[in-house]
């Protein structure tokens, strides 16, 4: 079991929660979270990146001038690569970077993001984080109470006017970013530091996983392997007089 605190808006302890590794998986899984983060990261790119090849640039393809008898290098053409305003050679042309994640795997890799921070005691609680109107002064505050420094990403329980306040408070403040539970995923997870979740956005992250744990089938008992049966032995040779 890993233990979380529990800050206030002051910043003052108030306990701990405990987190059972089995609701995430029981263990990180590293490379999933690997690919993850790539296809991820692949979906983002807009692979619109284009060069212009020799048959592309503007040029005339008329041969500058004769082969042979100028004491001047043999050329074709003035949109040869090496000249200057020439064609690109193996440049980018547009492509598509994005993958397909299934959905088993996006759940696997979120899961691993979130129980290595709290493996590694990256991640806290906060109670009490419920503002009527936005004003950064109070998350600033609460942040530097609790004594967060690093990059972080609050989380929050629902996109909901409580969670918009959230994120218009925190969205001015440097390496800070809010996103609430629903739309978290394994790239967002490890690209910050340190993790803060409000009470309801733990709760909302951990009800589903733990009685999902409850309701799973225990694994079944190895059968037992029957003994081989013993090798017939040879037979003894008969003595020769």
């Amino acid at each position: 079991m890993f233990e979380v605190p529990v800050y206030d808006v002051a910043g003052k302890q108030l306990g701990k929660e405990q987190v059972d590794p089995a609701w995430f998986g029981g263990f990180v899984r590293k490379m999933l979270l690997h690919d993850a983060a790539l296809i991820y990261q692949g979906n983002q790119r807009a692979g619109t990146a284009k060069v212009k090849e020799r048959g592309e640039v503007a040029g005339s393809k008329k041969k500058p001038w004769k082969q042979k008898h100028t004491g001047r290098a043999r050329v074709g053409t003035k949109r040869s690569p090496i000249w200057r305003h020439g064609g690109i050679v193996f440049g980018p042309h547009p492509r598509d970077f994005s993958r397909a994640l299934p959905k088993q795997m996006k759940r696997a890799a979120l899961d691993s993001a979130l129980l290595s921070k709290f493996k590694d005691g990256e991640a806290a609680l906060i109670e009490g984080l419920k503002l009527e109107k936005p004003k950064t002064a109070t998350v600033a505050g609460a942040l530097s109470a609790i004594g967060i420094k690093e990059s972080v990403l609050i989380g929050t329980e629902k996109a909901d006017p409580a969670g918009r306040n959230v994120w218009l408070s925190a969205r001015n403040i440097p390496h800070v970013h809010t996103l609430p539970v629903t739309d978290f995923n394994a790239l967002d997870i490890l690209k910050y530091r340190r993790l803060l979740l409000t009470r309801e956005a733990f709760n909302a992250l951990v009800k589903p996983r733990k009685e999902g744990a409850a309701a799973a089938p225990a694994a079944p008992k190895a059968r037992a392997v029957p003994k081989a049966a013993p090798a017939p032995k040879a037979p003894a040779k008969k003595e020769t007089k």
